[in-house]
C-alpha cells in the first residue's frame, strides 16, 4: 500500500474539501489520463486496486502513472468503545481529490485498450471519473 515514509503528525484534521482543482489537472506525462469530476478522498487501497486493474489488462504494455498520493491519515475509535477517551489511532490514509485533477495517466497502448483499462480502473475508485485523450499527440 501507498503511504508517505513520515510525517510531520500522526493525525490529521479533517479540513473542508471546497472549490476546483487548478494544478494537476491535465495530462502531463501519457496520452490518455483519467479525470476526477467530484470532490472525495481516494484510499491507498482503491488506487491499488485501479492500479491492478490497469496493468493487469494492458498485460505489461506501455507505461501506467499514478498522479495522487495518500498523504493524509485517517484515525478511528475501535469497535464498541465508549465515546470520549480522545482520538483513535491512523487506520488508512487517503489522497484528497478536487474535481478536475488527473488521477491516472496510461502511454504507449492504443486507445481502445487505454480507454478499456481506465474504466476498469474507475470502478475501483470513490469519486466519479471520466476518460481524457491529450489534445495531439
Amino acid at each position: 500500500m501507498l503511504m508517505p515514509k513520515k510525517t510531520k503528525y500522526r493525525k490529521t484534521q479533517r479540513g473542508r474539501n471546497r472549490g476546483l482543482a487548478y494544478r494537476g489537472n491535465s495530462i502531463a506525462f501519457g496520452d490518455f489520463g483519467l479525470q476526477s469530476l467530484t470532490a472525495g478522498s481516494v484510499t491507498d487501497r482503491q488506487i491499488e486496486a485501479a492500479r491492478r486493474a490497469m496493468t493487469r489488462y494492458i498485460k505489461r504494455g506501455g507505461k501506467v502513472w499514478i498522479r495522487i498520493f495518500p498523504d493524509k491519515s485517517i484515525t478511528k475509535l475501535p469497535a464498541e468503545t465508549r465515546m470520549g477517551k480522545g482520538k483513535g489511532s491512523p487506520e488508512f490514509w487517503v489522497a484528497v481529490v478536487k474535481p478536475g485533477h488527473m488521477l491516472f495517466e496510461l502511454g504507449g497502448v492504443s486507445a481502445e485498450v487505454a480507454k478499456e483499462a481506465l474504466r476498469l480502473a474507475s470502478h475501483k475508485l470513490g469519486v466519479k471519473t471520466k476518460y481524457i485523450v491529450k489534445s495531439e499527440f
